[in-house]
């Protein structure tokens, strides 16, 4: 059974989001306190998140 090659979009989606909730978080942890901080976490927090569900994700397949 063929499949059907991926598109640039569904190559490079799940990255460039990545990339850019890193961007946030970097950028809102020099920014400031408070509200800023969390941005940072948050940000940072969900790039984390998202590289372990992957090699969580790579190791069960």
């Amino acid at each position: 059974m063929k499949s059907r090659p991926l598109g640039l979009t569904a190559i490079f989606a799940i990255p460039l989001v990545v990339a850019t909730l890193s961007l946030i978080g970097l950028v809102g942890a020099l920014l400031g306190d408070g509200i800023w901080d969390w941005i940072g976490w948050l940000g940072l927090g969900a790039c984390a998140a998202v590289t372990g569900w992957a090699l969580i994700a790579r190791r069960i397949r």
